[in-house]
C-alpha cells in the first residue's frame, strides 16, 4: 500500500451527510397501529386497555407518545402514581384497574382527544422536529438551571452578595474544582454548594458522581459541602443516588436536599453562617 500524506481539507471535502432510516420494526408496527386508531371526540380507559391487551409494550409506547414523555420520564411518572410495586406487564396483569387508573391520572385520555382531534398545519411536523431535537436539549438545560436558580435565591437571601457563583474554587493545598456556589468566595470557601436537576436519566445523571468526587477531593475537610437535587428520574438511577447518599453518610457531603426541603436548606445556611462567622 502506497504511503501518502493526507490533509484535513481533503478529508473534510469528501465527507457527506449520513442518511439513516429511524424506523425500525417496532416503529413501523406502532405507526400502523396509530393509523388504525379510530377518530372519536371522547376516549375511555378501555380504549387504552385494548392496546395493552393486544401488545403491552407497544401499548405503553403509544401511551407515552400521546403524553410526549421519554421512556424514563414516563416510567418515573407512572411509578409515582402506582407506587414501588412496579409499572410493567406483571403489575398490569396483577392490578389492571389500578394500572389503568394511573395512566388516566397522567392525563392520557385528554392527550388522546386533543391530539387526534386537533386541526393540523404544515408546520406541525417541523415544530415536532424542533421539540424532539433542540427542544429536548434545551429542556434538560433549563431543568438544571432552574434548580441552580432556586438554590441561588436562598443563598442570596442569607448571604446577600457574599458568594461566588458557577466558579472554580480553591481548596486544600491549592486544589481546584468546579461548584455552583462558593461562600464567602471561591478563593477561600467555607461552604460549597452543587445543584443538579433532572427530568430524564442518562449519562449526565451519572456524570454528577464525578463532579461530586472532584469537589470532595479538592475541598478542605472543614468546608461544608451541600448538595441540592431533584427530579423523579432519580428513582430510575437509584444506584447512583445511593453512592451520593453514601458520601453523605461518610461525612464527605454535609447534607443532601431536594426542592421540597427549601426551608431546611435555608435554615442550615443560617446556622452555618453563624457557626463559621461569615459576615
Amino acid at each position: 500500500m502506497q504511503v501518502v500524506a493526507q490533509h484535513i481539507d481533503d478529508i473534510l471535502s469528501s465527507m457527506r451527510a449520513l442518511a439513516v432510516d429511524w424506523r425500525d420494526p417496532i416503529a413501523l408496527r406502532v405507526i400502523d397501529k396509530l393509523r388504525e386508531l379510530p377518530a372519536k371526540r371522547e376516549y375511555s380507559i378501555e380504549d387504552v386497555a385494548s392496546w395493552l391487551d393486544e401488545d403491552f409494550d407497544d401499548g405503553m409506547l403509544i401511551a407515552r407518545l400521546f403524553l410526549g414523555l421519554s421512556k424514563d420520564q414516563f416510567t418515573a411518572a407512572l411509578i409515582d402514581e402506582l407506587g414501588r410495586e412496579g409499572s410493567g406487564k406483571t403489575r398490569f396483569k396483577k392490578d389492571r384497574e389500578r394500572f389503568l387508573e394511573g395512566l388516566a391520572t397522567l392525563g392520557l385520555l385528554d392527550a388522546m382527544e386533543a391530539e387526534i382531534n386537533k386541526e393540523t398545519h404544515w408546520s406541525d411536523t417541523l415544530v415536532e422536529r424542533l421539540r424532539s431535537g433542540r427542544g429536548s436539549a434545551i429542556s434538560g438545560q433549563r431543568r438544571g438551571r432552574d434548580v441552580e436558580d432556586f438554590a441561588e435565591e436562598l443563598v442570596k437571601k442569607v448571604f446577600e452578595d457574599g458568594y461566588s457563583s458557577r466558579c472554580n474554587f480553591i481548596g486544600a493545598r491549592g486544589r481546584i474544582a468546579k461548584c455552583d456556589f462558593a461562600i464567602p468566595s471561591k478563593d477561600n470557601p467555607r461552604i460549597v454548594i452543587e445543584s443538579k436537576g433532572y427530568g430524564a436519566t442518562g449519562s449526565k445523571q451519572t456524570d454528577v458522581i464525578g463532579d461530586i468526587e472532584k469537589i470532595i477531593a479538592a475541598k478542605r475537610s472543614d468546608t461544608a459541602f451541600l448538595f441540592l437535587t431533584d427530579g423523579l428520574t432519580w428513582r430510575q438511577r437509584q444506584s447512583d443516588l445511593k453512592k451520593i447518599v453514601d458520601y453523605q453518610n461518610n461525612g464527605d457531603i454535609t447534607r443532601i436536599y431536594t426542592l421540597s426541603m427549601a426551608d431546611q436548606f435555608e435554615a442550615d445556611l443560617q446556622v452555618l453562617k453563624a457557626e463559621m462567622g461569615i459576615g
